[in-house]
């Protein structure tokens, strides 16, 4: 054998035993919780914090995790995140926050966004395909992942330009156009995703648990995923992908050889407890423990989970004690309040808030300006516990009391000014959101109870409700408008009559009749008339008449327009039942 077919047989021997070269993966990582013109999105950044974690586990060569980016940054990152992905094989981008679709297109809202004008969207967003033409450089795999199908509160006060244009709620389906290209949504088209009442969302918590496992295709990976958000939200949410990939299984984290070794180091997996311990929660320490089963840093993170389980309930009785407003609560429980023994409660003082409704104005928003009834006074919270155990049997001195970690979710005021937002949204109030529960605001949440078919309590705004309320698409409350104003769509507009005619008080523009107007008016208009010296004025409806069976108000429901009776009011019950004489009911409308 000569040397150059020595040289070959070498040169094929070494490229047989030699590695293949390890798949480079990059991904970016967006949560937009922090609106400036919204409300707050409380789980977005906590979602995109676990990802981000997840995908770090995995062995992404590159993860680059960004919260609350407005357009200036946002289109920053997309330029640089695209040279990242010119050299890679596998690209992934995962955006949670505000999304919206407008004419079959769908757009990611950066966080200074006002969107005051439907136009101002394509200046103001950022579309998708621009988020796809960031990963086209990528040689293999190309994954969007869009947790942003929300309730948008942006499609509700922008102004329309052209009638004819489109802006749905939630998301349109998509077809990407590059091969081996996928587009995940938390919801399919057309729906709205549940934030839940977790950390996490139900779609993030199923992504941490699945995406990363090694060698499970992404098909797969993403059908188990439905599966769970939908038994999490008894089949009200259901996930989609779209686009379509080869035969071959696809995986974001490659399947280890049979009978290989780790290939971790201590270092690594020091590396990756570290960020783990960062966010310190349930999802993180699973997802490390899902790429490092065994070793020193394993066990440091099943006992820092096994702790973390075991003071659970200590963290949901300190969230359930803080969701009570201190400004609320009318008595001090340290000291036992005057006139009260030594050791005991004191009673509550707080009158019942009255269950009646004597209001009478017109406008919800002016009811805003009510003093709200003052709420039943606190309970006496947990006594904190002094430590012991371990500290006592190693002849260390009890330090001091050991207090519950403070809530990590978003607080009471939060949770106040979001179901505040919705509840406008759904036409059931019309004042601010400013996160002080008030009266309007208690009975507003009412309202909703009442046409929703609800039963939610009215004193405190929680998390329940406002998940409910979010699930509306549309107007929930009737249009209310006052005399003289007839409705619009979701508007009150004037009412103009012609020439000749005059408003009654049946909100209807009618005739004038120029005789009996002037004899009715005249001084020496004779106390009655004759038949013969005048002719008879045809019979018509008196104003007087109609003044007094109407109140001036004017409510609408899906079926007509009609005025409500003198002595009702929209706050009472249902059918808007007046008590007449002996007792009887008299229906208002």
């Amino acid at each position: 054998m000569n040397f150059s077919c020595r040289f070959l047989v070498l040169f094929a021997l070494l490229s047989v035993c030699q590695p293949a070269l390890a798949e480079k993966r990059v991904a970016l990582v967006v949560g937009n919780s922090h609106y400036d013109n919204a409300p707050l999105l409380p789980n977005p950044a906590n979602d995109a914090a676990a990802i981000a974690a997840t995908l770090n586990g995995a062995g992404f060569d590159v993860v680059e995790s960004k919260l609350d980016l407005g357009s200036v940054e946002m289109r920053r990152v997309l330029r640089d995140f695209s040279d990242q992905a010119r050299d890679a094989d596998i690209a992934v981008v995962y955006y949670a926050g505000h999304g919206i679709e407008m004419d079959g297109t769908n757009y990611l809202i950066p966080t200074d966004a006002k969107l005051e004008r439907d136009t101002d969207i394509y200046d103001e967003a950022f579309s998708l395909d621009r988020v796809l033409l960031a990963i086209e450089p990528a040689r293999q795999l190309r994954l969007v992942i869009v947790d942003a199908c929300r309730n948008n509160p942006f499609a509700d006060t922008m102004r329309r330009t052209v009638s004819a244009r489109s802006v749905s709620r939630g998301l349109a389906r998509v077809e990407p156009a590059a091969t081996n290209t996928l587009v995940a949504f938390a919801a399919k088209a057309g729906l709205t995703a549940l934030d839940g009442n977790n950390r996490n969302s139900p779609y993030a918590a199923a992504l941490i648990k699945y995406i990363a496992q090694p060698g499970l295709d992404l098909r797969k990976a993403f059908g188990f995923v439905r599966d769970d958000v939908m038994q999490a939200t008894g089949n009200r949410q259901e996930p989609y992908v779209y686009g379509s990939l080869g035969g071959a299984d696809v995986a974001l984290v490659p399947a280890k050889p049979v009978g290989a070794p780790v290939a971790s180091t201590q270092s690594e997996d020091r590396h990756d407890y570290e960020l783990a311990m960062q966010l310190n929660n349930k999802d993180a320490l699973n997802a490390f423990l899902a790429q490092h089963p065994d070793g020193y840093y394993a066990r440091l993170a099943k006992l820092q989970l096994a702790k973390i389980i075991a003071e659970a309930p200590k963290v949901a009785a300190a969230n359930q004690a803080g969701a009570i407003d201190h400004g609320q609560a009318r008595l001090t429980v340290q000291g036992g309040a005057p006139g009260t023994a030594s050791g005991q409660a004191a009673p509550n003082l707080t009158p019942a808030p009255d269950a009646t409704d004597t209001t009478k104005a017109i406008e919800p928003a002016q009811a805003d300006q009510h003093i709200a009834p003052e709420a039943p006074a606190a309970a006496t919270p947990p006594q904190t516990q002094v430590a012991t155990g371990d500290a006592g049997a190693n002849g260390m001195s009890a330090g001091p009391a050991s207090v519950a970690p403070p809530a990590t979710g978003p607080s009471p005021a939060e949770i106040a000014k979001s179901a505040q937002s919705e509840l406008r949204r759904v036409g059931c109030l019309a004042g601010k959101a400013d996160g002080d529960w008030n009266a309007a605001s208690e009975r507003s949440l009412a309202k909703f109870n009442r046409y929703a078919g609800t039963k939610f309590d009215t004193r405190i705004a929680s998390s329940d409700a406002l998940d409910a309320i979010r699930q509306k698409p549309a107007r929930v409350c009737p249009l209310v408008c006052e005399h003289g104003f007839r409705v619009d769509g979701d508007q009150c507009r004037k009412i103009v009559c012609a020439d000749g005619t005059f408003l009654n008080d049946d909100n209807e523009c009618e005739k004038r009749r120029g005789k009996m107007r002037a004899a009715k008016h005249s001084p020496a208009a004779p106390s009655s008339r004759s038949t013969e010296d005048e002719p008879q004025a045809p019979r018509t409806r008196s104003p007087r008449a109609v003044a007094s069976r109407s109140s001036g108000q004017i409510i609408c429901d899906s079926l007509s327009c009609r005025p409500v009776r003198r002595g009702c009011h929209l706050d009472n019950d249902p059918r808007y039942a007046l008590k007449g004489a002996g007792g009887v009911a008299e229906i208002c409308n």
